[in-house]
């Protein structure tokens, strides 16, 4: 895949299928009408449309899509410094056309939130302009992918979860055992991430534009806008409007691994709770759920996270997510880094020249300034192929080290699970054959159980 990347990069439909395939499926969504921020006009873009009709029309029709990058507006003017140069970041807006053959072209693409005279609007008309556009937004990717969809949303989430679960769960505990085995290795793993990557002197600080400290920012202003819809994928997909969206792999097979997983969960507590009564008297579960809103979402209600659980259909629910999240989602933004980021400029760690101010001045010397130097490339290659091996004690999604279980009906629960996983596992293989590029991250063969990696 990391050749397939290298020989296709500069290809706009390559970069559009990023967005749905790639690293970071996570921030493209349905756009019904432009941000007033977003100042496309229709004869900007209209060659890119099919004759005689519009952006408006297109939008009406569904085939236009947003990428917002607007909560990295906090670091702009704070980046990094490598090696005594300072680094550069964008907080860009990108406007793509779904084609009628369903391929996803960008169209538009502006660098900075505030609209003005030095922040153009670039087209794929804009030659060598147009390539730095693209450079800057994925340098966005980066910061975006790893800090917020792969650091916060994974590894750090499940770290609270499994606090939670051993600070007010007993060993006994139903809910216990079926969480506890999807925390394995959690904590050795965000230490050592705390230590060899978000420490001074460590990856995020000497390699990277946004920096350590502008990742402490960036974090702070993802979990204000954190919410649990956004980690429950059926409403996700719906929030952002993508339920019908072609060739979109992450969600085909994202959807179905949340069925499976739905399906293990609601039999395995529904053979424990037989009531929502059972629900409200169970005080340990409720000192859970209220842990984890305190300590992973800080009290806030526009989280919409529950702080008790009134419903046995809550808890199923919840306790889907925390699974989901901590296995296929890790897995959907971890496992390819090294595929989609071995090949530099598609996924660059940091730049060394402003976002352009003006069309038409751009040559392949100034793309080749803005990119990296060697030792920024060489550190980010390193991490990204370090981060997408798989554990050296590996066990795949429904296939635990040791059972806790002991009872018929949970263990007969869990081998259909992992029935179900097989199956699914068998049809990716025989829908990637047909595929230019396969979509392998979310094959239950290659998602671990937890975050372990």
């Amino acid at each position: 895949i990391a050749e397939f990347v290298r020989q296709h990069w500069q290809e706009d439909e390559f970069f559009g299928y990023q967005f749905l395939n790639g690293l970071n499926p996570m921030m493209i969504e349905k756009c019904l009408e432009l941000p007033k921020n977003f100042l496309v006009t229709e004869d900007m873009v209209k060659s890119f449309l099919p004759d005689g009709s519009s952006l408006r029309r297109e939008m009406e029709n569904r085939n236009i899509f947003l990428c917002d990058y607007k909560d990295l507006n906090c670091v702009i003017g704070k980046e990094n410094v490598i090696h005594d140069r300072p680094q550069y970041l964008a907080a860009p807006l990108c406007l793509l056309y779904k084609t009628s053959d369903n391929k996803l072209l960008p169209i538009a693409i502006q660098l900075k939130q505030e609209p003005g005279e030095e922040n153009p609007i670039f087209l794929p008309s804009d030659g060598e302009d147009w390539l730095l556009a693209k450079i800057f937004v994925r340098n966005a990717e980066f910061s975006m992918h790893e800090l917020n969809f792969h650091l916060l949303r994974t590894h750090l989430l499940a770290e609270v979860f499994f606090m939670a679960t051993i600070r007010h769960l007993p060993s006994a505990h139903p809910l216990f055992k079926l969480l506890v085995l999807h925390f394995r290795y959690t904590l050795q793993i965000n230490i050592m991430a705390r230590d060899q990557l978000m420490s001074e002197e460590a990856f995020f600080s000497e390699h990277t534009g946004i920096g350590l400290t502008g990742s402490k920012m960036f974090l702070r202003e993802a979990l204000a806008t954190l919410t649990y819809s956004s980690l429950c994928l059926p409403e996700n997909i719906k929030e952002r409007g993508l339920e019908e969206i072609p060739n979109f792999y992450y969600r085909d097979d994202g959807l179905k691994l949340w069925k499976i997983i739905h399906e293990y969960v609601q039999g395995v507590l529904g053979h424990y709770y037989n009531s929502d009564d059972y629900i409200q008297r169970d005080t340990e579960l409720q000192l859970w759920i209220k842990d984890i809103y305190k300590k992973a979402f800080l009290e806030r209600r526009s989280s919409e996270i529950p702080q008790s659980f009134t419903s046995l259909e809550e808890l199923i629910k919840f306790a889907t997510m925390i699974i989901f999240t901590v296995s296929v989602q890790h897995g959907a933004v971890n496992n390819g880094q090294f595929d989609f980021g071995a090949w530099m400029p598609n996924f660059p760690s940091s730049l060394k020249c402003p976002p352009p101010t003006c069309k038409g001045k751009a040559t392949e010397i100034d793309v080749l300034e803005t990119l990296p130097d060697i030792g920024t490339t060489v550190h980010t290659m390193t991490a990204l192929y370090l981060l997408s091996q798989k554990s050296s004690d590996h066990y795949s999604l429904g296939n635990y080290p040791e059972q806790l279980f002991v009872e018929q009906k949970p263990l007969e629960l869990t081998d259909d699970f992992r029935r179900k996983l097989e199956v699914l596992s068998y049809d990716i293989k025989a829908r990637n054959i047909g595929l230019p590029l396969p979509y392998t991250y979310l094959d239950p063969e290659n998602i671990e159980n937890s975050v372990a990696i």
